[in-house]
């Protein structure tokens, strides 16, 4: 799906999703509202753990059987590793920012969440480089990295900024009766297919070390990097969805 239609569909999953949250909220047919169940009339807050990373969020009552939520989520890994003689310094950086509408049907504890990821700001970067007079391989060409100019470059893998998600959890960030919570979730969030992008910098030269030339003026090696990043784009072009599991624990006042 082209970028711009990916953001159409945000778009409209939010109007819907408003459209949605308004239907549910005035008025909620065949519940009694207590003065605890009033908009904005309690407050809960929880840390939590997800696939998003570690996270807080906030939530207060809208009806008897409904609650809005919102958080952030963030978490960082780093690590090296090496492939087809290229060292990759590898950066994993999470942050995100979410809102839900946690309905429960039943008065249980059960609820349905739509929801929005108001700002995907999740991303995979790195630095390569390749030692100089070691050899490498991009697009299944070898080349030698010029000992007077060694090959070096970055990555980068992101994805839309915002999207619509869906969960089903169970236990509610402000629970009747009680003052903590261990709430559980688990759904799906439309991220659209991760794309990549890759730049590479320094001197290359044929398999036997001769004829080494500035990659950037190198169209042939250029070639290859672009077909390197057609081929990562194309592989990860099925990863339109990103699973959301999460568990918790939470106070309400």
């Amino acid at each position: 799906m082209p970028r711009h239609s990916s953001l159409v569909f945000v778009f409209i999953f939010a109007f819907l999703f408003l459209t949605f949250l308004a239907a549910l909220t005035f008025p909620t047919f065949g519940s009694a509202q207590t003065d605890s169940d009033r908009p904005f009339s309690r407050f809960g807050i929880a840390i939590k753990a997800s696939l998003l990373g570690a996270g807080l969020e906030a939530a207060t009552p809208l009806t008897a059987r409904s609650d809005l939520r919102a958080g952030f989520n963030i978490f960082s890994y780093d690590h090296t590793f090496k492939e087809d003689g290229v060292a990759y310094a590898g950066q994993l950086r999470f942050r995100s920012v979410e809102a839900h509408y946690d309905w429960f049907p039943f008065h249980g504890r059960f609820h349905l969440s739509p929801g929005v990821l108001l700002y995907n700001g999740n991303q995979i970067t790195a630095n390569s480089s390749v030692p100089a007079g070691n050899t490498f391989t991009l697009n299944n060409t070898t080349y030698v990295s010029d000992p007077s100019d060694p090959i070096s470059g970055t990555g980068k893998l992101e994805f839309v900024k915002a999207g619509p998600m869906f969960t089903v959890g169970w236990g509610s960030l402000l629970p009747h009766h009680r003052h903590f919570s261990f709430p559980f979730e688990l759904g799906v969030i439309y991220t659209g297919a991760p794309r990549t992008a890759i730049n590479m910098g320094g001197s290359a030269c044929d398999s036997t070390g001769q004829n080494c030339l500035d990659i950037t003026s190198n169209s042939a090696f250029q070639s290859n990097v672009q077909a390197e990043q057609n081929k990562l784009n194309k592989d990860m072009s099925a990863f339109k969805f990103y699973p959301v599991i999460s568990a918790g624990f939470g106070v309400n006042f």
